[in-house]
C-alpha cells in the first residue's frame, strides 16, 4: 500500500553531518531540507511545515533548546515530531532535551537502525527492505558498496589497521566514539599511500554511518597492543 510522502527537517550545524543524514533519509524515501541553525530550522518549519525534525541541540545563532521551544510554543507546533540529536549521555540532559518539548532523542554516534527506527516509530511507518546483520562473513557488504575493486572483509580490515600506530587506532577509535567524520578523515590522511584500500574501506563506512562497525574494528586493537 502506498504511504504519505513524509517531510523531515535536518537542523545540524555541520555540513558533514547534513550530507549523512540526507543521504540516508533520501535513500529510504523521505522528503528532506536542510537548517544549519535554529533560527533558519524555524522559519523552514513555518514555511514547509515537516512532520518530523532531527534537531541537533547544538547549534550556532540558536540552539535546538530554543528553537524546540520556540515551535512547541506555536499552535501548529504542537503535532510536530521533534527528535533531539546529541552527544551527551548525562542524565540531566536527557532531561532538558525532554522537557523542552523533544519527543525523543538519538544519541551521537548514532546507529542507521536505531535512527531508521524511531523515525519509523514517530511518524508510524513501516520500511520495505530487508534487514543486514552486521558480522565477520558478510561486512564486506556493507563497505565499498561503490567501488568495482577489490574488497576487504573484516577480518583484512583489521589486519590493515593493526599495521597502523597504536596512537592512531586509538584516535580512530576515539573519533568513531564521537562521530567525528571530520576528525576520521584526517586521521585517514596519515595512512600510507601503499594501503590505500584501507582508506577507501574506511572511507565507505563513515559514508555509510557505520561507525559503530569502526569502533568495533578498533576496539579490540587498542587492548592488545
Amino acid at each position: 500500500f502506498a504511504q504519505p510522502q513524509y517531510r523531515i527537517l535536518i537542523a545540524e550545524d555541520r555540513n558533514t553531518n547534513r550530507l549523512l543524514f540526507v543521504k540516508l533519509l533520501t535513500s529510504v524515501g523521505f522528503t528532506v531540507q536542510e537548517a544549519e541553525n535554529g533560527k533558519q530550522a524555524i522559519e523552514i518549519w513555518q514555511n514547509w511545515q515537516p512532520h518530523l525534525i532531527l534537531m541537533d541541540m547544538r547549534m550556532p545563532v540558536m540552539n535546538g533548546y530554543e528553537a524546540t521551544t520556540n515551535i512547541r510554543s506555536q499552535l501548529k507546533g504542537k503535532s510536530t515530531k521533534i527528535i533531539a540529536l546529541t552527544a551527551s549521555a548525562f542524565e540531566k540532559d536527557k532531561r532538558a532535551i525532554l522537557s523542552v518539548g523533544c519527543d525523543d532523542f538519538v544519541r551521537k554516534p548514532f546507529q542507521e537502525s536505531e535512527l531508521l527506527k524511531k523515525i519509523g516509530k514517530y511518524l508510524e511507518v513501516k520500511y520495505i527492505y530487508a534487514a543486514q546483520k552486521i558480522n565477520n562473513e558478510n561486512i564486506n557488504q556493507n563497505i565499498n558498496q561503490n567501488s568495482p575493486e577489490k574488497t576487504l572483509n573484516y577480518s583484512e580490515i583489521t589486519a590493515n589497521i593493526a599495521k597502523m600506530p597504536l596512537e592512531w587506532t586509538e584516535k580512530l577509535n576515539h573519533s568513531a566514539s564521537m562521530g567525528s567524520d571530520d576528525e576520521i578523515f584526517q586521521l585517514l590522511k596519515q595512512i600510507p599511500q601503499e594501503n590505500t584500500i584501507l582508506t577507501t574501506a574506511l572511507t565507505d563506512l563513515v559514508e555509510n554511518f557505520r561507525f559503530d562497525i569502526i569502533i568495533d574494528l578498533t576496539k579490540h586493537l587498542e587492548s592488545s597492543k
